[in-house]
């Protein structure tokens, strides 16, 4: 039996309820992973809330964990029993890393090098990966851009700009507080904007001599998507990758014709569908943690029982890092 936590209907955080779940042997192209850690990420939010119904329910959230190999399926060939490994889940729909121990497909499954260790790994994995999209695959930043970040201070914010800093990029970040300010600018943001007492697109202006910027990297949705229009220069482009606002109305297309600005909308299990593509991306990712391109923080641990406080956390804003779930 593993602790697994189950969400039998959408809710608050009290959806969230520990209970034992066989874990069965491994059939043929699975492992059971004992797990050391897991992380918690907004995406949780939003498939216990029922803001996105992916999980089918009775169902176990959680898209990213670290383990150590606890038995081998037949036909798995380069794993062994006893080996550290991580994982982002590959597809949307498919979850689970709330628990104990569980089974899972050993080609999901990540080789963590010495220099990662397992709680680093669940509380950036995902988060970095989504970093390697947004910056290296999806528009790939050189030096000299000027970006825009959204929630420069949030999890994935500060990956992205110490990411984006590396490529020579100029980074200005949007934050809701001078403490937060301060967290940008030691992780790479060379002007900060306190986007409840300014008007951001206005800044932005300001700061780049009219221009506006190449690039906004917007997270929040809602609440942010006409000031990041408005942020780009000319042929810029505005990638939302997140809506922790709410979504985003539909738009006339004929508004991007205003600038010839593009508009993305990723979603990274696109970009790590195959084997091939997670090992290229994670190998990207771990060789920038070891260089200390960049540096995640874990912010707080809760054990596997106290999931729910692990999410009340998170929605609150009120933490600077990451969260990760400790079985």
């Amino acid at each position: 039996m593993s602790k697994t936590i189950l969400v039998r209907s959408y809710g608050g955080p009290e959806a969230l309820r520990l209970e034992d779940v066989p874990t069965g042997v491994p059939g043929p192209g699975q492992v059971r992973l004992r797990q050391t850690a897991i992380g918690v990420n907004f995406h949780d939010v939003y498939v216990r809330s029922g803001a996105y119904k992916t999980l089918v329910l009775p169902g176990t959230p959680g898209l990213e964990a670290a383990g150590v190999v606890e038995a081998l399926g037949d036909g798995v060939a380069d794993l062994r029993v006893g080996d550290r490994v991580a994982y982002v889940q590959p597809f949307l729909g498919a979850y689970g890393a709330y628990a104990e121990t569980r089974l899972i497909e050993a080609d999901r499954l990540l080789h963590l090098p010495d220099a990662v260790d397992d709680r680093m790994a669940a509380a950036t994995l995902l988060k970095a990966l989504t970093v390697c999209m947004l910056a290296v695959r999806l528009h790939p930043l050189k030096p000299g851009d000027r970006i825009l970040v959204q929630a420069a201070a949030g999890g994935v914010g500060r990956l992205l700009c110490q990411w984006a800093r590396h490529l020579g990029a100029q980074v200005i970040g949007t934050v809701g507080s001078e403490a937060k300010a301060e967290i940008a600018g030691k992780n790479g943001c060379d002007h900060t904007i306190l986007y409840r007492q300014e008007d951001v697109a206005k800044r932005v202006r300001d700061l780049t001599g009219g221009r506006g910027v190449d690039v906004v990297y917007d997270s929040v949705g809602q609440d942010t998507f006409d000031g990041s229009m408005s942020a780009l220069a000319a042929c810029g482009h505005l990638i939302v990758f997140g809506q922790s606002s709410g979504p985003i109305a539909p738009i006339a297309i004929g508004r991007l014709a205003e600038k010839s600005l593009s508009l993305s909308r990723p979603m990274l299990f696109h970009y790590i569908a195959t084997r091939a593509m997670r090992e290229a991306m994670a190998a990207q990712v771990f060789a920038a943690l070891a260089a200390g391109t960049i540096t995640g923080t874990v912010a707080a641990e809760f054990p596997l029982v106290e999931a729910a406080d692990a999410h009340r956390k998170l929605e609150s804003r009120d933490i600077s890092g990451s969260i990760v779930l400790i079985p």
